[in-house]
Formats: C-alpha cells, sequence, structure tokens
C-alpha cells in the first residue's frame, strides 16, 4: 500500500502541475483556485487533506465506511459537472484498492449487518455505471445481499447494526435507503423492484411512527421496540432528544431516496407528504443565522452550539427538495438564508485557498461502550472538529443544488 507520504506528493503534482521536486518553490501557491465553485473548492481541498481516499474520516487505516461514500459519492456529482479527472481518479482509487478483483470488500464484515456500511456502495454504483468492472458489480450484490438478509423489527424495520437489536435509528434510513433504491433501479426487474420500493417505504413509515414528534415535527435520534436501552423511554422507547445530524440524515434520505421511487407507486406521494412536514418543522427551528443547533430545539440552553453538518444536511434537503419539485419554492429562500449563514459562521479558507468547514460534531451515537446516553449533555459534550466529513460531503452537495 502506497504510504500517506506518497500520496501526498502524488497530491501535490496532481493539483498543481508541478513536479515534487519543486514543492519548495511553490510552497505560496494556492492549491484551490477561488474562481472554482464552492463544490469543486471543498472537494479538491478534501483531496489534499486526506490524499489517501481510504483516509477520509481521519482514518489510521484503510476501512470501508460510510463517510468515504458520502464524500466520495459528492465528488462524483461534481466530476459529472465539472468533467475534472483528478476528482474521479481519486474516487477510482478508493474503490481499487477496496474491492479486490474477485469482488471481495476489504475490511466489511457482512455478519455484523451494519446498516452504514452500506452507504459506500453509492459510490461502487457510480463507478460501475462508467467502467462496468464485474468485481464492482459483485460487491454491490454483497450489500443489497446484507439489506436481504438483514435482522428487523417485528414490523419490518432494520436493526441499525446486529450490535444494537430492536433498534431503528434515523441515521440508518440514510445509509442503506438510497442505495436500496438505485440498486432495485438499476438491477431488478420489475417485479423484485416493486417488493425492494415496498420494504424501502416501510423504513420511512416505521420511523414517521415512532420517531415524529407530533408536537414539534421534529425527529428523536432513535427506537428501541424492545425498551431495553437505558436511553429508551420506558413508554415510547425513544431517545430523549432531536439531534440535529440525525435528523439531517433522515431528511437527505427523503431526497434521495424521490430521486428512485416510481411516481406511481402508492410511496412516492406518501415520501413527499413526510418530506413536506419535515421543512416545516426544521425551518420553525432554524437559527437567525439561517444554520441550526446542535440540539434543535433547545437553541437558548447553556452549551448549546450551532453545528455544521446539521446545517449543511438541512440546506441539501430543502434546496433539493425544491429543485426536485418535492417541496414548494418558497423553501428556496430557507436554504438559501443556511447556506449563507454556513459560509458566514463555518467556512473558513487558509492561505493556500484550501476550504474547511469548522464547528462539525464529530460522532454522535446511542449505546455502544463507552455507553452513550443520549442526554442533552452527552450530545453538547462530544467533541468538535474541523472537516469531518459528514459535513464536507454534505456541504459539496448542498453546493451543488444552490449551484455556488
Amino acid at each position: 500500500m502506497k504510504s500517506f507520504i506518497t500520496y501526498t506528493l502524488s497530491a501535490c503534482a496532481l493539483f498543481l502541475g508541478i513536479s515534487c521536486s519543486s514543492q519548495k518553490k511553490t510552497e505560496n501557491t494556492s492549491l484551490v483556485n477561488s474562481n472554482l465553485k464552492w463544490s469543486e473548492r471543498m472537494a479538491i481541498s478534501e483531496t489534499i487533506r486526506f490524499p489517501d481516499p481510504t483516509l477520509l474520516d481521519f482514518q489510521t487505516k484503510p476501512r470501508w465506511s460510510y463517510t468515504n461514500g458520502l464524500v466520495l459519492d459528492a465528488m462524483y456529482k461534481v466530476y459529472e459537472q465539472t468533467n475534472n479527472q483528478s476528482l474521479y481518479n481519486y474516487i477510482y482509487d478508493f474503490a481499487n484498492r477496496m474491492i479486490d478483483k474477485d469482488g471481495v470488500i476489504q475490511t466489511y464484515k457482512f455478519k455484523n449487518y451494519n446498516l452504514d456500511m452500506i452507504k459506500s456502495g453509492d459510490a461502487i454504483l457510480d463507478l460501475y455505471d462508467k467502467t462496468k468492472e464485474n468485481r464492482f458489480k459483485i460487491a454491490l450484490e454483497t450489500l443489497d445481499k446484507q439489506l436481504a438478509e438483514q435482522p428487523t423489527t417485528s414490523e419490518g424495520g432494520y436493526w441499525h447494526k446486529q450490535i444494537y437489536p430492536h433498534q431503528m435509528w434515523l441515521d440508518g434510513v440514510y445509509m442503506a435507503e438510497p442505495f436500496h433504491a438505485r440498486y432495485a433501479t438499476q438491477f431488478e426487474n420489475t417485479e423484485k423492484a416493486k417488493k425492494s420500493f415496498d420494504k424501502i417505504v416501510l423504513q420511512f413509515d416505521l420511523i414517521e411512527k415512532y420517531n415524529r414528534d407530533p408536537k414539534t415535527g421534529l425527529y428523536y435520534h432513535g427506537w428501541d421496540e424492545s425498551k431495553e436501552q437505558k436511553w429508551a423511554d420506558k413508554n415510547t422507547g425513544l431517545s430523549p432528544h432531536f439531534w440535529s445530524r440525525a435528523m439531517g440524515w433522515y431528511g437527505m434520505a427523503l431526497v434521495d431516496v424521490l430521486d428512485y421511487l416510481p411516481k406511481n407507486h402508492p410511496g412516492y406521494k406518501k415520501l413527499t407528504t413526510y418530506l413536506n412536514q419535515y421543512a416545516e418543522a426544521i425551518v420553525k427551528v432554524q437559527h437567525s443565522s439561517g444554520t441550526w443547533y446542535q440540539v434543535l430545539d433547545l437553541g437558548g440552553k447553556q452549551g448549546n452550539y450551532l453545528e455544521a453538518t446539521g446545517s449543511t444536511m438541512f440546506v441539501y434537503t430543502l434546496a433539493k427538495g425544491v429543485n426536485k419539485g418535492y417541496l414548494p419554492k418558497k423553501y428556496m429562500k430557507d436554504a438559501q438564508k443556511g447556506y449563507n449563514g454556513i459560509l458566514k459562521e463555518f467556512i473558513k479558507v487558509d492561505e493556500k485557498g484550501i476550504v474547511s468547514l469548522e464547528k462539525c460534531c464529530s460522532v454522535a451515537g446511542l449505546g455502544g461502550n463507552p455507553y452513550r446516553d443520549g442526554s442533552y449533555d452527552y450530545y453538547i459534550n462530544e467533541p468538535i472538529r474541523a472537516n469531518d466529513p459528514k459535513g464536507t460531503g454534505p456541504f459539496i452537495l448542498a453546493s451543488l443544488e444552490l449551484n455556488k
């Protein structure tokens, strides 16, 4: 495997068009052209920050992970608009090293039944469309097989992971369903695709049934059917708070699945209704800056802060929803306000032109070891960092929708 240094030097040559030996002479040269749109500027910045695409999430060694797929799929959309071959090469490098000649996905463990692992399939779908490499098709079939065998709640809702039994998280709907909808559209016959679409819509139906708060229209992060988890309310099974990024995942899932769900499927109208209710709810808790708080409904509470990853996801959801006709045009004003807020509050550009996204919650979940209780104190005290891929990926997507 190539070393980090090798990747750094190759990135230097790739984006600057210079030999590595001349690196010192050009240390004051801008690495990212400020005349490019924000989507391409952030995509290029990510490749400079993480020259090795298998280490996109501050990883120390290559790993099949949802964050890689999120950013790489966003980059592919930039590539489609710009024909920036360097971005395509970066995306291909990830797949080339993580999927062997027999289609086996490196570091992936099927029996973990982890919905997060489905997400990188989006980037492989992109590459398969272009290359038709059989190994990529085999990998896609493996991910689809996981969904076919994924453990479920009594009503058919996917467990988030094997180690999180009986639990549905908002995160998981985004990890699995856009991939599932696209896979069904591309590879399944009409009868089988109909069954897949039914199963996809069911996941949203169950989230609406259990996770949505009818008073605010906001959604709780997780639901435990068994009500056994310490974070779960003993009556409802719900986690206690409305976490920004969890709701962001869910909104992106809605707008992305609607791209593939046939308009004559009965679920299409339902998902459009869910999205409109969702948009109404998040606009009500939008801060005057245009961004959103880490804990959405407790903006004035001590310790809460305006957070970047959820904010980028909400802007993407609103802007794409309007652009695709899923949402009324009035929401574009809220999307633009949010985007302007992101540029002002979170975006920094250094002397090299490298774009950074500040104030990202690095990670938050429920349960596990050490145990995450879903309390207010838990969410506001998780580490904050710059350039978390769970923010940079959605920022690229939001930028594409707003054509910046």
